[in-house]
C-alpha cells in the first residue's frame, strides 16, 4: 500500500518546477492530484506526463478570491475531498532597492505570494478532511533578510506569520499546518534572481550562491517535493505551526 492511496492533493503553481515534481511523487504513492495554475497548456503538459485519471488541472488566479473558490470545488466535484492542499504558488519579483522598488511589482508579488496564500487557506480550511495537511511554500527568505528584494522577502515571512493562525485555528479538527522553506533550488527562478543580481554574470552569481550553503549545492525540486511528502504524511503526525527548513545548512550560521 502506498502512502497517499485514496488522498486527494491539491497543488498551487503546480505547473511550476516544484510543484511538477511535487504531484508527480504525490501521484506515484497512490494520491489523486489536482494541480492549479495560471497557464492552462503548461498545466496540460504536466497532466499528460503524470497520466491516468487519477490527475485533473484548473486553470485559476489565485489573486482571485472566485477563482480559488473555483479550484477548491473543482477538487470536490472531481474526487470528492481534499486531504492535503500545498499551497504553492508564487513569484520573485525583480531585483532592485527598496527605495527603487516599482510599486506595481511590490503589489504583484504581495497579491500572490501573500493574498493567494490567504485566499487558499480561507476556502481550503473549512472543507478539509479531518486530520488533513497543509503545506504553505515560504522560503529562506522567510527566515532572514538580504538587500534588493523587499517583496519577495516581506512576502516570505508573512506566511511564516500565517501559517501560525492558520495553524492554531486548525488545531480542534486536528488539520496540520506548516511551512516549508526552501534555500535556492535549481530552476527558472534561480535564473531569474541570478541574472537580477548580476545582469549578463549569472553563472558566476549561481556559484556565489552555491557557496553559501554548505551542502555546496542548490536544492532541486526533488529535495523540495521530499519535503514536502514528509509534512503530508503521518510521519509528520505531531508537526504543526512549524517550519521545514530544506536548505543544505545555509541558514544554520
Amino acid at each position: 500500500m502506498a502512502r497517499f492511496d485514496d488522498q486527494v492533493v491539491v497543488i498551487t503553481g503546480g505547473s511550476g518546477a516544484i510543484g511538477a515534481e511535487t504531484a508527480k511523487k504525490f501521484h506515484a504513492e497512490g494520491a489523486k492530484v489536482v494541480l492549479v495554475d495560471l497557464n492552462e497548456e503548461a498545466l496540460k503538459q504536466v497532466a499528460a506526463e503524470i497520466g491516468g485519471d487519477r490527475v485533473s488541472y484548473y486553470t485559476a488566479d489565485v489573486t482571485e478570491n472566485d477563482a480559488v473558490a473555483g479550484y477548491v470545488k473543482h477538487a470536490l466535484d472531481t474526487f470528492g475531498k481534499i486531504d492535503v492542499f500545498f499551497n504553492n504558488a508564487g513569484i520573485e519579483g525583480v531585483v532592485k532597492p527598496l527605495d527603487e522598488y516599482p510599486e506595481e511589482e511590490f503589489d504583484k508579488v504581495m497579491a500572490v505570494n501573500v493574498k493567494g496564500v490567504w485566499l487558499g487557506l480561507k476556502h481550503v480550511l473549512p472543507v478539509i478532511s479531518e486530520g488533513g495537511s497543509i503545506i504553505n511554500t515560504s522560503s529562506v527568505a522567510g527566515l532572514s533578510g538580504n538587500a534588493n528584494m523587499v517583496a519577495y522577502i516581506t512576502s516570505k515571512h508573512a506566511v511564516v506569520g500565517m501559517t501560525r493562525v492558520a495553524a492554531a485555528e486548525a488545531a480542534p479538527r486536528k488539520v496540520r499546518v506548516n511551512t516549508i522553506h526552501p534555500s535556492p533550488v535549481d530552476n527558472r527562478m534561480m535564473r531569474s534572481l541570478e541574472e537580477g543580481f548580476a545582469p549578463g554574470e549569472a553563472e558566476s552569481m549561481k556559484k556565489a550562491f552555491s557557496a553559501a550553503i554548505p551542502l555546496g549545492r542548490y536544492a532541486t525540486d526533488e529535495d523540495i517535493a521530499n519535503g514536502v511528502l514528509f509534512l503530508a504524511s503521518p510521519e509528520s503526525a505531531f508537526m504543526t505551526g512549524t517550519k521545514l527548513v530544506v536548505d543544505g545548512g545555509q541558514t544554520m550560521f
